[in-house]
Formats: structure tokens, C-alpha cells, sequence
């Protein structure tokens, strides 16, 4: 059964098989082979669906969708450019900082990449700088969107993984600024041959608190959404539906940019966003319970012990299975599918969960800049207008910082469980 669990899985796959229905299809092939039950199949999918935390995820999307319509991402682009815009390359450390501003609001890749994207690829090709390292800096930077809180990956592992959705948002504050910082140095080496001599203007103490001033409504965003999850006086759920609130009263009321036609086009991105993810939520959930039945974790706990037992190696191995995982499945699919699979691996050897969480998260990110699924980087591509060839050749310096970034995050734990640890207690 283990081989028929998994080998039809893998057959759909290839066969090109939306990914909900791959798991369905192969839970329901297993179900009529061991005489299981259908009725505990439908339980599955109920019961998977019906989980408090998995509200924050539509809701976050529809938030990121308000705030990038209302006006708040352009604010925090300017603002941004105040900061870093005048040194050699700055366009391109504006497009991350941005990015990293914009994923305390928004809990997604492609719509970071797509709203920060959108404004500063044209920016940046007006300004003289290299087609694709324009659209590779603004497909990288958006990556920060999963790991930078809110993240609805992050929910999403917290409930596969029954662990604190709180604890992960303060544990992937701290990684996600330094991988941040580390795309920017990296943006930095990279401007000597991929961007003209232009100094930007000067940095004036003067102008950057007047755009800070103007974009104070935008500025506040991160603090409303964030601020009530660290104090401890609501949860992620309930914070997402401030978060809606939040950007559409300042899109519609302060800032005067949402109207009624955007809002509809604002709930039907979201819409379709979580009907996918639930659709795979729930097929997800019957596929993991007969992984479990069948004691295909165990198995693959024996055999990567037969390896190595060294915590550090085995986060290793499993971050090269995801990155290679990550080419052809989405993130949602790969936490799902996946995070029952490895978590008894990684319990078995003392890491931490919430450790693995943020290392499993940033492996995610890789897998949107690797084609032929590369989410972020087709939506940079089309709004570069480059070739997927000449864009992924461009993105393989920022992929290879984030490597770096996962053997520096799964040798230091401390760095993911600091904040929590501070927080929260062990």
C-alpha cells in the first residue's frame, strides 16, 4: 500500500493532474483496495477544513489584495526609496526593502512580487537597469511574502504541524530581515555589472520624513496587523480580519483609491486563491491519514537514520529533497503533502518544530524561482517581458544567497527560536 500511496501520486503528478485531485484520486484508489470506509473520506476532508486558524488565510489574501489596490504598497515603495534609493543600484534595494515591508501585509509571494513588482520593474527599465535583473530582484524579493509575517504558509505548516501559528509569526520575524539584508548584499555585488552608474538622489533627512509622514497610514499597517498577534491580544485569525478592515477603510475612505469595482476584483483574487488551497487542504488531509495508517513516516525515519542521525545534515538532506520538490509541486501543496512526512524525522533527532517550520518555509522560497512552476518568477517575467530562460539565469545568484540562508538557519536553531523563546517561553 505504501508503494501504491505513493506511486500513484507521483504517475498523476506527471500526468500533469491537478494537485487536489492527484490526492484525492490516489486516497480514493487506496480506500477501494483495503476495503476502508469512503464515508471517513468526506470525515477527512471535513474534518481538515474545519480548523479556526485556516480562516486567516483568505482573509490575509484579501487584505494584501485591498492594500495593494488601496495605495498603501506605492507608499511603502516611496518610502523605501527615501531610505535606500541613493546609493549604486538602489532601485534594486528599494524593490527588496519594499518587498519586506509589503510582506508584513500581504502572506504571499507572488501578490509581493506581483504589487512591488508591478511599480518598480517599469521604474527600474526606465532608469536603464538590466530587463532581467530587474524582474529576478523584484521575483526574489517577493519570496519574503511566505516567511515574513503574516505568512499563509506559515499558518498553513502551523495547522499541519499542530503548533502555535503565534510562535511561528515571531519565528520568522528575525529570519526573514536577515534573509532580506542577505538579498540586498547580494543585489549589491550583483549592481557593479547589471545596473548604470545613477546615484539616485541624495539621501535628505527633510523629504524622507515628509514620506514617512504622508505614508503614515500605510506605515501603520505592519503594526496594526503584527502589533495585536505580539502583544498577545489577538490571535492570527482574528488580526487577518483587522487587517481586512484596516485596508479597506484606508483604501476606500483615506486614501480614496478603492472603489466598489476594485473591492469585487480584490474578493474574487482571494476567492480563488482559497478555493485552490482548500480544495488541496482537504484532499490533502485524507492523503496524510493514510500516510500515517500505514506507517510511511516511520519508514522514512528509518531510512534517513541509516545516513546520518546529525540534526544539521538530516535539514540538509530534506532541503535538498524540497528545493527539488519545489520545481513541480506549489507551497501550499508541498507543506501540506509533506510536513507529516518529515516532522516525525526531524522530532525523532530533537529539532525543534518550530525551527523546522522557518527552514521548510525558506526552502518554499526557493522553490518560486525555480522553473517550471516558479510562481514569482513567471509573474516578474511577464511584467519584464524577458524569456524564462534569460530570467531564471539571472535569478541563480539570489537562489544560491538563499541556500546560504538555509544551511545558516538550520546550523543556527537559535536564530528561529530566539523571539518565541523571549516571548513566549521554551
Amino acid at each position: 500500500m505504501p508503494l501504491v500511496l505513493l506511486g500513484s501520486l507521483a504517475i498523476f503528478l506527471a500526468l500533469r493532474v491537478p494537485i487536489g485531485v492527484a490526492l484525492g484520486t490516489a486516497s480514493v484508489l487506496v480506500y477501494w483496495l483495503t476495503d476502508l470506509p469512503l464515508e471517513s473520506l468526506a470525515l477527512s476532508y471535513y474534518d481538515g477544513l474545519d480548523k479556526f486558524p485556516f480562516i486567516a488565510v483568505p482573509m490575509f489574501l484579501l487584505a494584501g489584495a485591498l492594500m495593494e489596490k488601496g495605495g498603501i504598497s506605492k507608499r511603502l515603495i516611496s518610502v523605501a526609496d527615501c531610505l535606500v534609493g541613493n546609493v549604486r543600484g538602489g532601485l534594486a534595494h528599494v524593490t527588496i526593502l519594499a518587498c519586506m515591508l509589503f510582506s508584513a501585509i500581504s502572506g504571499s509571494g507572488p501578490a509581493t512580487t506581483a504589487a512591488v513588482g508591478g511599480i518598480m520593474i517599469p521604474t527600474m527599465l526606465r532608469r536603464h537597469y538590466d530587463r532581467n535583473y530587474s524582474g529576478a530582484v523584484s521575483a526574489c524579493g517577493g519570496t519574503l511574502g511566505i516567511l515574513i509575517p503574516p505568512s499563509g504558509a506559515l499558518i498553513v505548516y502551523g495547522v499541519s504541524a499542530d503548533e502555535s501559528v503565534t510562535r511561528l509569526f515571531v519565528a520568522g520575524f528575525l529570519p526573514g530581515l536577515i534573509l532580506g539584508c542577505m538579498l540586498m548584499i547580494c543585489a549589491s555585488f550583483m549592481a557593479r555589472h547589471k545596473t548604470p552608474n545613477e546615484p539616485g538622489e541624495p539621501f535628505n533627512l527633510a523629504r524622507t520624513l515628509r514620506t514617512v509622514w504622508d505614508s503614515r497610514w500605510a506605515l501603520m499597517a505592519p503594526v496594526v496587523i503584527l502589533g495585536g498577534i505580539y502583544g498577545g491580544f489577538v490571535t492570527p485569525t482574528e488580526s487577518a480580519v483587522i487587517a481586512v478592515l484596516y485596508g479597506y477603510a484606508i483604501g476606500a475612505f483615506v486614501y480614496k483609491e478603492l472603489d466598489w469595482k476594485t473591492t469585487q476584483d480584490c474578493l474574487e483574487i482571494a476567492s480563488l486563491i482559497t478555493g485552490t488551497i482548500a480544495i488541496i487542504w482537504g484532499a490533502s488531509l485524507a492523503y496524510g491519514e493514510l500516510i500515517t495508517i500505514h506507517q510511511i513516516p516511520q519508514m522514512v525515519t528509518a531510512f534517513i537514520k541509516t545516513m546520518t542521525t546529525s540534526p544539521f545534515l538530516i535539514l540538509i538532506l530534506i532541503s535538498l529533497f524540497l528545493t527539488f520538490v519545489g520545481m513541480w509541486l506549489n507551497t501550499m501543496a508541498q507543506i501540506i503533502i509533506l510536513t507529516p512526512l518529515f516532522l516525525p524525522v526531524v522530532k525523532s533527532v530533537g529539532i525543534d518544530p518550530i525551527h523546522f517550520g522557518i527552514v521548510f518555509v525558506v526552502n518554499c522560497e526557493i522553490g518560486y524561482l525555480t522553473p517550471p512552476l516558479g510562481t514569482s518568477l513567471f509573474v516578474a517575467l511577464g511584467i519584464a517581458d524577458t524569456t524564462l530562460g534569460a530570467i531564471a539565469k539571472a535569478v541563480l545568484p539570489f537562489i544560491a544567497t538563499m541556500f546560504l540562508a538555509v544551511l545558516i538557519f538550520s546550523y543556527f536553531p537559535s536564530i528561529s527560536l530566539i523571539l518565541p523563546n523571549l516571548l513566549f517561553g521554551r
